[in-house]
């Protein structure tokens, strides 16, 4: 379709896409660097174009990487390819949001006339670089003491406020399972109800990356495998198993080639190599998600999602390809909520790659990963729409994306649909509240061996106010799981036992 269409000569479009997997014992071992300038080359064969794209670029842009300091990764990669940009840009450290928000700017620099070429990539070797610690070994990767981008996109500071630090709210792991069990009340369903449904939505999702070339764990997984806390999928926080979490230690790399149609044109990038960019959209949560009005809600994924589909004129349900980000399953049920879509569509999966516990997940650039696998799904069905999201933090930033081989009906917008909030008011959240509350929220931190840890809970006070804690007695934590008393009112006092169930201290 794309080769009958009388196109603006501005009109972003994906030429090429290129992901890399590195797995452990190749015989040849590459940093992120290298990793994320193969992935470049086969974006570069991908578009049919070779290096031609590559050599002429005017911006090349990369993904922070989270597992070796880099100040500047898109300056060694444009220099390890010969290129001459009169630009780098990066996004902020930490983020997987990151790759929509960067192909997103991108494409508007495109459209805005600001550049012709723009290649994109980001990399992780952190499989490689925890072999390297275990053998008390440092790898021997280029080191970037200086270097500062032309510009940085996206946001970042504190993840955390002083309440989630003190009862310890910190590892994303933590966070999400939380946020779970917060799901779970919202539907009114039983632990072992609810983890069937997670594992079955889990197992779907490995399912896909089974048939994946570029997956981390290219296997397929029965709910039962997912939801047994058995050696090797030992429970890590209450109700999630290994296999419920997003595996970072991982060796991949991904890349686009983002042009201008006149540019693809001026490369002889076939048109039906082109993939469009249609609108994306970012928006952002209360930053600290203890002061959000509810758990289980994202107003800013509301937002963003209805804005690239707004923008697009496309409905929901012409929408064939999804990926919503999805570290662990409270994001993917969060976003699926949010949007509209169900989990269990059998002939729509909310990823196509498998998600990042099986597919992998790289640092920050899981969904660069995402829009690559996207790109080849809509070259085979042409007429179709993807969608595919990408979240930073705690269910906290967010950008979409929606694209498609058929040219756009209206020229491509980057909308920053922080605008398009309904404000909501903010709530106060402590770890130092004495008194009755109604928990809303919990979970259990496991040693390596599977052992309790301890008891984190959220509670709503009588005014509002969100009430962490943490409880480290045994009977406790034994209380708690015995009992699941979600919904239920129980009092927080000071001092080493500070949850009590039915208003009495447990044991």
């Amino acid at each position: 379709m794309a080769a009958r269409a009388a196109l603006d000569p501005r009109t972003p479009v994906i030429v090429g896409a290129g992901q890399v997997v590195q797995r452990p014992g190749e015989q040849e071992t590459r940093d992120p660097i290298g990793l994320a300038v193969e992935a470049l080359r086969r974006a570069g064969a991908d578009s049919g174009a070779g290096e031609k794209l590559l050599l002429r670029a005017d911006s090349v842009r990369h993904v922070a990487t989270t597992g070796w300091l880099y100040r500047d990764e898109a300056a060694l990669v444009a220099d390890a390819i010969g290129a001459s940009p009169r630009e780098t840009v990066r996004t902020c450290a930490y983020g997987g949001d990151g790759p929509q928000r960067l192909l997103g700017d991108s494409a508007r620099a495109i459209a805005d006339g600001e550049a012709e070429v723009v290649l994109l990539a980001g990399a992780e070797a952190l499989a490689t670089l925890v072999e390297q610690q275990r053998g008390r070994r440092r790898p021997d990767w280029a080191e970037q003491p200086s270097g500062t981008p032309t510009r940085v996109i996206g946001e970042d500071r504190a993840p955390v406020n002083e309440a989630e630090t003190a009862v310890g709210l910190i590892p994303p792991l933590y966070v999400y399972a939380l946020l779970e069990t917060a799901l779970r009340g919202q539907l009114g369903l039983g632990r072992q109800e609810h983890l069937s449904m997670i594992a079955s939505l889990w197992s779907r999702f490995s399912s896909v990356a089974a048939g994946n070339p570029f997956a981390w764990l290219p296997r397929a997984y029965s709910p039962e495998q997912i939801a047994g806390a058995v050696k090797g999928n030992r429970l890590v926080s209450e109700p999630y198993t290994k296999l419920l979490a997003a595996n970072i230690q991982v060796d991949q790399s991904a890349a686009l080639i983002l042009c201008s149609a006149r540019a693809a044109d001026d490369a002889g990038v076939p048109r039906e190599r082109w993939v469009f960019p249609l609108a994306s959209a970012f928006a952002q949560d209360e930053w600290f998600f203890s002061e959000r009005a509810r758990l289980g809600a994202s107003p800013a994924i509301r937002a963003a999602g209805r804005a690239v589909l707004r923008h697009a004129g496309v409905a929901l349900g012409e929408v064939a390809h999804v990926d919503l980000y999805s570290c662990f399953p409270s994001a993917v049920q969060i976003a699926a909520s949010e949007l509209g879509l169900p989990c269990e569509d059998p002939d729509r999966p909310l990823t196509v790659t498998g998600g990042l516990t099986f597919a992998g997940g790289p640092g920050n650039n899981y969904s660069m990963h995402a829009i690559a696998t996207l790109v080849a799904r809509l070259r085979e069905d042409p007429d179709a729409v993807g969608l595919a999201s990408a979240l930073g933090w705690y269910c906290t930033k967010h950008a979409y994306g929606l694209y498609s081989a058929t040219p756009p009906a209206r020229a491509f917008r980057d909308i920053d649909a922080n605008e398009l909030l309904v404000a909501q008011r903010a709530r106060r959240s402590t770890a130092g509240h004495s008194g009755e509350a109604a928990l809303e929220a919990y979970t259990i931190p496991c040693a390596r061996d599977g052992a309790p840890e301890a008891v984190i809970i959220s509670a709503l006070a009588p005014d509002g106010t969100r009430a962490l804690a943490r409880d480290t007695h045994p009977d406790t934590i034994a209380a708690i799981l015995e009992e699941d008393p979600l919904g239920a009112t129980i009092s927080l006092a000071a001092g080493e036992r500070r949850i009590a169930l039915g208003g009495r201290r447990s044991g």
